[in-house]
């Protein structure tokens, strides 16, 4: 059933961003507005196939329709409402958006070595190529040479797999460890968007650093740790 709804939803998302470009006056390629709401549902599903809590699969289907809603709103104004666009509203709602596709996708990542046994390395060659498309929407959505920019996507993939593998050894629940890897990925890939738009600066580094790091230090002080004895 869950992957009726996934095929279904897919559609529904296709076909309103199709009609949206062919009423736009901009060249857009469909493709690039539906990476992000395809990899929310699809993350968020196999997310809260993990998860036993039945209030907490019914709070990801809220949170699912209630990023729809914004997500095709702000496309809506970028394509065809232009004059009630906000100013990197796209860039925005991409930004926030991606950072939970990634804790979906990394903790399911997690939660299907601890439930399914599969092959790390198999995991990781699939988290490689789930971050690769993530970092592509936002070099996308913040109007980043895509092309020219191919080697700083392959390194941050990289860069986040190993960090990923390295933490799949520690004894801590797949929720934890998707946000740990969650929050690096946030540190990443902001640091890289405002070098690439050329607007890094000293305080912005130093905010990342600070947010980044205590983020981390929060999450592993206050969580369980998984006893296997």
């Amino acid at each position: 059933m869950i992957y009726v709804v996934a095929v279904l939803n897919t559609l529904i998302y296709f076909f309103v961003i199709r009609q949206f470009i062919r009423a736009s006056k901009r060249k857009e390629n469909w493709i690039n507005f539906l990476i992000l709401p395809f990899l929310f549902l699809i993350g968020s599903m196999f997310f809260s196939s993990m998860v036993s809590s039945k209030w907490l699969v019914q709070l990801l289907f809220i949170l699912n329709s209630v990023f729809a809603y914004l997500y095709f709103r702000t496309i809506f104004r970028f394509l065809i409402d232009i004059k009630e666009y906000q100013a990197d509203g796209l860039e925005n709602i991409s930004s926030y958006g991606n950072f939970l596709v990634f804790y979906f996708i990394a903790s399911a990542i997690y939660g299907l070595q601890v439930f399914l046994n599969i092959n790390i390395w198999v995991l990781m060659i699939a988290l490689l190529l789930a971050i690769m498309i993530i970092v592509y929407q936002v070099f996308w959505a913040n109007r980043i040479d895509v092309n020219a920019r191919f080697f700083y996507m392959l390194i941050i993939g990289l860069i986040l797999v190993e960090m990923a593998w390295a933490a799949s050894f520690m004894t801590l629940s797949f929720y934890i460890l998707g946000l740990v890897l969650a929050v690096c990925y946030y540190m990443i890939i902001g640091l890289t968007r405002f070098y690439l738009l050329s607007t890094l600066s000293r305080s912005i580094v130093k905010s990342y650093l600070i947010f980044g790091f205590s983020s981390i230090l929060l999450v592993l002080l206050t969580s369980n740790w998984i006893s296997f004895n």
